[in-house]
């Protein structure tokens, strides 16, 4: 009778056993999208294309995840260090990273490395090679260089431009805005005003952009380098009845910069395909952990959008 009882212990155990064992290989696996934060319209669209690429590869029978993070604000670079780390004391799948500062996040990617996550880095470029096995983004040297062609076109190639950028340092910020500036300096004889730097916060632009334009009234053109700088700069010029009186060009999609457009507040806005980095990133970081080759770089692409055609296809596919 006794050895009855501990056979069926044994057979209950090893019931258990299997049942915990089924549990935890039906556990998904996560794919962990950290972006500069995780509010705005942009990342938000980010976001979009992360969680359709999960629907997708779930549809296929791909048992995963994706979960979506960011810290307060841009600034907090070391809240996103700290959320890299979580993912990989997590032990997750992959990683897409939006890297808030070029230099500050190159460690935790070498460790996310040396853990056997692969990383795909998206918007931003890091200031290392090492570490990450796909960049995805804008080519924002390309799009400084669109704005400024699409601005002297408006406006000239004399008198002043104003300079509104974010967060200096950031690798879309060093493209963006130095290409930018070097093709008005190699094709104009306009005056630079700036840069200044709004921290991608929208109203420290607008007071910016307020105190840029009283400052220097005889300012002829203005960029905003990035969505919540563009929006607060385009209620600035509203605000200071300016629309329309000088040349304004934008950066980014959202609903606000689209009716600034529309207005006439600004005369164009350089529009990133955020969607595509987010639905990308998870693809290409999905295939890099079932160890498939992969891109090492995508250029998500740009368009420049104005009164003219914002209401075309091309537009309707990157405007968010």
């Amino acid at each position: 009778m006794k050895g009855i009882r501990v056979l069926g212990f044994l057979l209950c155990a090893v019931f258990l056993t299997g049942l915990l064992a089924m549990a935890w290989a039906e556990e998904p696996k996560e794919i962990a999208v950290i972006v500069k934060e995780a509010t705005s319209s942009f990342w938000q669209n980010v976001a979009k294309g992360a969680a359709d690429a999960e629907k997708e590869l779930v549809a296929q029978g791909e048992n995963i995840k994706v979960t979506f993070i960011g810290p307060e604000a841009e600034t907090k670079i070391e809240q996103q260090v700290n959320l890299v780390e979580n993912a990989i004391n997590r032990n997750v799948m992959a990683i897409v990273l939006a890297p808030s500062d070029p230099d500050a996040l190159v460690p935790v990617v070498m460790k996310a490395k040396e853990a056997g996550i692969p990383v795909v880095i998206i918007d931003s470029l890091l200031n290392s090679k090492e570490g990450y096995v796909s960049f995805l983004a804008t080519d924002n040297r390309a799009a400084g260089i669109l704005c400024a062609n699409e601005l002297m076109k408006r406006a000239g190639t004399k008198g002043k431009v104003a300079v509104m950028s974010y967060v200096p340092g950031v690798g879309s910020e060093i493209g963006r805005v130095g290409g930018f500036i070097d093709t008005i300096k190699e094709k104009t004889e306009m005056e630079i005003i700036g840069p200044f730097y709004s921290q991608s916060d929208m109203v420290t632009a607008l007071n910016q952009t307020i105190d840029v334009l009283s400052a220097n009234p005889d300012i002829t053109a203005i960029f905003g380098a990035n969505e919540p700088t563009a929006i607060g700069m385009g209620r600035a010029i509203e605000q200071l009845g300016l629309a329309g009186k000088i040349v304004a060009i934008g950066f980014d999609g959202n609903k606000d910069l689209q009716e600034m457009v529309r207005k006439g507040t600004l005369q164009g806005i350089a529009v990133q395909n955020p969607y595509r980095m987010g639905y990308e990133g998870v693809k290409i970081a999905f295939a890099a952990a079932k160890g498939e080759k992969v891109p090492e770089y995508i250029d998500t692409g740009i368009v420049f959008v104005t009164k003219d055609n914002i209401d075309s296809e091309e537009a309707k596919q990157v405007l968010y």
